[in-house]
């Protein structure tokens, strides 16, 4: 009996080793999935804003790591030139993400929302395809940015088609959201209707309150 107890401590010991990590690990992975969830049935354009905040600028360090450039984003922003730098791109990103949030936030899903979140996209549209123009229209291969190989290239051509999908999916979400708030409105006013109906009113009547 004293040796078969003794083979068994190990055993007990090393579940009690993987105990808690697994159960970190199971609390992490429902956080996760909680966020996740929130993100895209919840709330689906702040995710849309989330990517559009850290997707632009963890490319623009990817390229210019891989292109061995050692100067920090602070630094490119002070020599910036509209020909020759990228650091443009994740700026622009970034003030469409923040001006469609507080849009958002403020308004909620309406109209108003939407009209600021294609606006923000128009312009920003209109900013990358005028400095992609510029950037690729004198010299296609990118000599203008002193890249060096196809594979650098490619970045900075998915760098472009990456803002513009983005402001295609700001358009997406704000419309979806606008189209949700006014079925929302709608049957919240057919249930008014209903309930003033019960008191005797008209339907003349509550089109008369009703009319914009």
């Amino acid at each position: 009996m004293v040796e078969k107890t003794k083979l068994q401590l190990p055993l007990v010991h090393n579940e009690r080793l993987w105990a808690r990590p697994w159960r970190w690990a199971k609390t992490v992975f429902f956080l996760v999935s909680m966020l996740a969830s929130l993100l895209l049935v919840c709330a689906p354009p702040l995710l849309i804003v989330v990517l559009d905040l850290l997707l632009p600028p963890a490319l623009l360090s990817n390229f210019h790591r891989a292109a061995n450039h050692p100067a920090s984003l602070i630094d490119q922003a002070r020599g910036f030139h509209f020909r020759s730098s990228l650091v443009d791109l994740p700026a622009v990103s970034a003030a469409r993400s923040l001006l469609i949030l507080c849009a958002y936030t403020a308004c909620g899903g309406g109209a108003a929302y939407l009209w600021v979140a294609v606006a923000c996209s128009v312009g920003s549209v209109c900013y990358v395809v005028a400095k992609a123009a510029v950037v690729f229209g004198a010299a296609p291969d990118g000599a203008v940015l002193g890249l060096q190989g196809k594979g650098q290239l490619v970045a900075v051509e998915a760098m472009f088609l990456m803002s513009l999908a983005l402001a295609a999916a700001h358009i997406a979400m704000a419309y979806r959201a606008s189209c949700r708030e006014r079925r929302r409105l709608l049957v919240y006013r057919i249930d008014v209707e209903a309930v003033r109906l019960k008191g005797g009113q008209t339907p003349k009547s509550l089109k008369q309150q009703f009319a914009v």
